[in-house]
C-alpha cells in the first residue's frame, strides 16, 4: 500500500521537493489538474467527453449541408441521395443491442471509445474518397463504416459520464454533452457550404474531386475526436491507479427475451419515438433545397434555417430537462412537444409563412420531447430490464430512420415536397394518436407516468414504508 502511495504521489506531482518548496499559484493550478480527485481535473474530462462526440455528430449532416452539391457532382436523385443516412442507420438497428456488451465484456470503456472513434474516423475517410473517385457506391460503405461507430461512440460517452459524474452532476453533464453534440451539427450545416465553395474557388471548378476535398477536410473535426477519446482513455486510466476507481460500465444487461414481457404503454412510448423523429431527421437531410424551392432563400441562408432545430436544443436541451425534473406530468410534456411538432409541419407544407417561425418551434418541440419521452421508459421499466428497453427503443428507431429516409427520398423524387410534407404530417399524426392513447391507458392503469415531481416522491415514500 505504500509503494502505491508513493505511486499516486509521483503521478499527482513533480516529486517531493516541489512539495517541500511551496509551489507557486500556477504549479499549484497544474497539481489540481493533474489530480483526479479535485475539480479542475474532472472539468478537463467533462471538456474531453463533451468534444469526444463533436466529430461524429459534425460529419453525420456533412450530406444535409452539401446536398446541392452531392445530387450535382454525383448525379444522383434525392432516392439515392437518402441512402447516405439509411446505410448510416442500418448498423445500428443491431448495434444498439451489441455496443454496451462490446465495451463492458469485451474491449472495455478505454478501447472501445478509441475503436468506435476509429470506425467513424475510417468511414469518414471512406465517404471522402468516394466523392474524389467519382464513386457513389464507396460513399455509401463510407457511412455504413461510419454508422457502425457513431451510435456506439455515444453509449461510450455516456458510459464515461457515469463514471466520473456519479451523483446530482449528471443530468448536467448528459445536458453539456448534447449541446456540444447539437453544437457540430450546427457548425457543420453553416460551415460545409461555403468550405466547398473555397475549396471549387481554388480548384477552379467543382465536380466530385472537390465534393471529395471537402468531405475530407471536414474530417479533420473526427481526428480532434479522436485526439479526444486517447487523452480520456489515458486520464481515465491514471485515475484508476491513483483513485483505485475501476472502469467504467454501461450497466447495460441486454436479454431479448426480455422482449416479450413489455407493457402497452411501452410499446406506445416506442411508436411515438418512432413516428417523432422520423420527421425532424429525415426532413433536415432534405430541408435545405426545400428551403431553397419553396422559400427562395440562397444556399447560404437556407443551410441557416436547416440548421435552426440544432441551435435551439443546445441551449434549451438542459432547461427542458430541469423544467421535467421540477414538474413532472411526463405525457403532458410529449403531448405538447408532438402538437407542436404537428403544426410546425403544417406551417412549413401548407403556407408561405417565414419558415423561421415552423423551424424555431420545431427546435423547441425537438428539445422538450427528448427530455420528456426517454425517462418514461424507466417508470414502466424493472431495472435490470432498462438496457434491453432502451436498446429496442434505439433499435426500432434506427430501423424506422432507415426506412422513412428512402420512402422520403422516393416521394421527393416523384411527388415533390408539398406530398413528402403531408407525408410527415401523418407520421406524427400516428405519434400525436400514440400520445392520446398512452394518456388513457396510463390513466386506466393508475399508472405514474403522469405523475408530478411531488405525486412519485409521495409514492417513492410510500413504497419505502
Amino acid at each position: 500500500m505504500e509503494e502505491e502511495g508513493e505511486e499516486a504521489r509521483a503521478l499527482l506531482a513533480g516529486g517531493p521537493d516541489e512539495a517541500r518548496s511551496g509551489a507557486p499559484a500556477a504549479s499549484q493550478v497544474l497539481s489540481a489538474l493533474c489530480d483526479p480527485s479535485r475539480l479542475a481535473h474532472r472539468l478537463l474530462v467533462l471538456m474531453l467527453m463533451c468534444f469526444l462526440g463533436f466529430g461524429s455528430y459534425f460529419c453525420y449532416d456533412n450530406p444535409a449541408a452539401l446536398q446541392t452539391q452531392i445530387q450535382r457532382d454525383m448525379q444522383v436523385n434525392t432516392t439515392k441521395f437518402m441512402l447516405l443516412y439509411a446505410w448510416y442507420s442500418w448498423p445500428n438497428v443491431v448495434l444498439c443491442f451489441l455496443g454496451g456488451f462490446l465495451i463492458d465484456r469485451v474491449f472495455g470503456i478505454r478501447w472501445g471509445t478509441i475503436i468506435f472513434i476509429c470506425f467513424v474516423c475510417i468511414g469518414q475517410v471512406i465517404f471522402a474518397l468516394g466523392g474524389i473517385f467519382n464513386a457513389f457506391w464507396l460513399m455509401e460503405l463510407g457511412r455504413f463504416v461510419f454508422g457502425i461507430g457513431g451510435e456506439s461512440l455515444a453509449v461510450a460517452q455516456n458510459t464515461y459520464a457515469v463514471s466520473w459524474f456519479k451523483g446530482k452532476e449528471l443530468n448536467l453533464v448528459f445536458g453539456l454533452q448534447l449541446s456540444m453534440a447539437r453544437i457540430g451539427s450546427t457548425v457543420n450545416m453553416n460551415l460545409m457550404g461555403w468550405l466547398y465553395s473555397k475549396i471549387e474557388a481554388s480548384l477552379g471548378s467543382a465536380g466530385p474531386t472537390t465534393l471529395g476535398a471537402t468531405l475530407l477536410i471536414g474530417g479533420i473535426t473526427c481526428i480532434l475526436s479522436l485526439i479526444c477519446a486517447l487523452a480520456l482513455a489515458y486520464l481515465d486510466q491514471r485515475a484508476e491507479k491513483i483513485l483505485h476507481k475501476e472502469q467504467g460500465k454501461t450497466g447495460e444487461v441486454i436479454k431479448l427475451t426480455d422482449i416479450k414481457d413489455f407493457s402497452l404503454p411501452l410499446w406506445l412510448i416506442f411508436i411515438i419515438c418512432v413516428g417523432y423523429y422520423v420527421v425532424v431527421f429525415p426532413f433536415i437531410g432534405l430541408g435545405k433545397i426545400f428551403f431553397i424551392e419553396k422559400f427562395g432563400f440562397s444556399s447560404q441562408a437556407a443551410s441557416a434555417i436547416n440548421s435552426v432545430v440544432y441551435i435551439i436544443s443546445a441551449p434549451m436541451s438542459p432547461v427542458f430537462g430541469l423544467l421535467v425534473d421540477k414538474t413532472g406530468k411526463n405525457i403532458i410534456w410529449v403531448l405538447c412537444a408532438v402538437t407542436t411538432t404537428l403544426v410546425s409541419h403544417m406551417m412549413l407544407a401548407f403556407t408561405m409563412w417565414n419558415p423561421w417561425i415552423a423551424m424555431c418551434l420545431l427546435g423547441l418541440s425537438y428539445s422538450l420531447l427528448a427530455c420528456a419521452l426517454w425517462p418514461m421508459v424507466a417508470f414502466l421499466v424493472p431495472e435490470h430490464q432498462l438496457g434491453t428497453a432502451y436498446g429496442f427503443m434505439q433499435s426500432i428507431q434506427n430501423l424506422g430512420l432507415a426506412i422513412i429516409s428512402i420512402i422520403a427520398g422516393m416521394i421527393l423524387d416523384t411527388r415533390g415536397y408539398l406530398f413528402l410534407e403531408v407525408f410527415f404530417i401523418a407520421c406524427v399524426s400516428v405519434a400525436l394518436l400514440s400520445v392520446v392513447l398512452l394518456y388513457l391507458v396510463n390513466h386506466a392503469q393508475g399508472g405514474s407516468l403522469n405523475y408530478s415531481t411531488r405525486q412519485r416522491e409521495e409514492m417513492m415514500v410510500s413504497h419505502t414504508e
